[in-house]
């Protein structure tokens, strides 16, 4: 979440008057994050979250990700609920932008995943799978193979400035990866996203998943690939920086598996959908490092953190690297 579309006193009460919860107390830009303008809006009535959707989410997607957030909350996953106006329409415009309001999740997320969060987040990766099953709406992931021959085009020339020969890895990858990506395995809606930050918890506790603005139809074993590159390599920082954690690995997929069992196409192909999540954020990442405007509010992330997990994946020679 970011800030890049500031908002007018007049041009919020104006937008806030077409919902019945209450008077503005207070708006604040939340500063994380780095696809849409998001504040925490609190009101006589309660406590929303505002989103005013930047250029990088299609506004054609929104009735999508909007939809798919209702459906979740009343199937009972806890994640944001969009709020309706009066009229029962919740995607409007504030600032020229698409904007929506929606419900407020209490937690934090975890700066140091735990072997524990790891669990839990198998466990809810695979809830949500179940629940989304019967969403009717499709999207098509557009960061998948196709997504990745455009992003490579876009950065090959220029990768060699941020690492000497990162150009020619990414192709080679993009390569192989588009040669052997697997078919066949099960399908259904996906998070795409569920990094720490995207994952609040009260304690120990999981208490919801948010953040649903890059969700789309895949391989529902690709979501777990993601979610084992984002949550089971050390932190950046400390004696084991990097470093891929088989544990927490193990307990990520074992909490899937107790809702979820995976085919064992599913498991034999989990390597390969680790080394496509971890080129994907590369190059999304790398285009966003080569394309940084100068002063820019948000700071680009190392690509080269994925290049690393991308190192480990192309090593692994089956699901036991995983810990299984």
């Amino acid at each position: 979440m970011a800030v890049y579309t500031e908002v007018p006193d007049g041009e919020l009460a104006a937008f806030i008057a077409a919902y019945d919860i209450g008077d503005v107390v207070s708006c604040k830009g939340i500063a994380e994050g780095v696809e849409n303008s998001n504040y925490i809006l609190h009101t006589t009535g309660g406590s929303y979250i505002l989103t005013l959707y930047e250029k990088r989410v299609h506004k054609e997607d929104l009735p999508f990700f909007l939809g798919l957030m209702e459906h979740l909350a009343e199937k009972g996953l806890n994640c944001p609920t969009p709020i309706k106006a009066r009229d029962g329409v919740a995607l409007r415009e504030l600032c020229g932008r698409p904007a929506a309001l929606i419900s407020f999740l209490e937690g934090m997320w975890p700066r140091r995943p735990t072997e524990k969060h790891c669990q839990q987040v198998g466990v809810a990766l695979a809830d949500l799978h179940l629940k989304g099953a019967d969403f009717p709406m499709q999207r098509p992931n557009n960061l998948s193979v196709e997504g990745w021959r455009l992003l490579v085009a876009s950065t090959k020339d220029r990768a060699d400035e941020v690492k000497p020969g990162l150009g020619q890895v990414i192709t080679a990858e993009l390569d192989h990866l588009a040669g052997n990506w697997p078919t066949g395995l099960a399908r259904g809606v996906i998070h795409a996203d569920l990094f720490p930050d995207n994952v609040f918890f009260i304690g120990e506790r999981l208490s919801g998943l948010i953040d649903f603005y890059f969700a789309c139809t895949d391989f529902l074993a690709y979501d777990l690939a993601i979610c084992l590159n984002a949550w089971c390599f050390e932190a950046a920082s400390g004696g084991r920086a990097g470093e891929f954690n088989v544990t927490k690995a193990r307990l990520m997929i074992e909490g899937y598996r107790r809702l979820r069992p995976l085919s064992d196409d599913e498991l034999a192909a989990l390597p390969l959908l680790a080394r496509g999540s971890a080129l994907r954020f590369l190059l999304t990442r790398l285009y966003d490092w080569l394309n940084h405007p100068p002063g820019a509010f948000v700071q680009p992330k190392d690509p080269l953190e994925y290049l690393k997990k991308l190192t480990f994946h192309q090593q692994a020679r089956s699901v036991a690297a995983y810990g299984l």
